[in-house]
């Protein structure tokens, strides 16, 4: 595996990308995700949408001031197993904090609210970067990351 970025051809003639706009996670138990996502987090819930097919929906939650969105999927039919980042698709979600010091104020925040996290993680090479993780209540590890460039 190569370290270095390369633009491919294709890659070059693909139209702007402005960022992501949400992100869609299926929960076992939306209630107990909203709680969480609510208390740890800090988002809260912007509006219900139902599913095209017409079976479940999902709890859109925003943190207000910012352009994140988090979809709490309800599918009636779902495995109800917990997450595993073993199986294809998601492997985790990391969400950007403004600063270094910022990592240090959401371990304290953690451990106010008893979320169990990791110890904070920090590199310098290839990037300047930390991070904490924790795991939302179906085991998704979410990062919550500073990119020091």
């Amino acid at each position: 595996m190569s370290t270095t970025t390369e633009t491919s051809p294709s890659a070059r003639a693909a139209p702007d990308l402005a960022g992501f706009q949400h992100v869609g996670l299926t929960v076992r138990d939306i209630v107990v995700s909203e709680t969480w996502y609510t208390n740890v987090l800090g988002l809260v819930r912007a509006f219900v949408e139902p599913h095209a097919t017409g079976e479940g929906y999902a709890i859109v939650m925003t943190r207000p001031g910012t352009g994140l969105f988090v979809g709490l999927e309800h599918h009636p039919d779902a495995d109800k197993e917990p997450f595993s980042p073993r199986r294809s698709g998601l492997d985790h979600l990391a969400v950007q904090v403004p600063s270094r010091a910022a990592i240090d104020e959401w371990i304290g925040h953690l451990e106010a609210t008893g979320a169990e996290h990791a110890a904070v993680v920090e590199k310098e090479e290839p990037v300047r970067l930390a991070l904490v993780l924790v795991r939302d209540p179906d085991g998704i590890p979410i990062e919550l990351f500073w990119f020091g460039g």
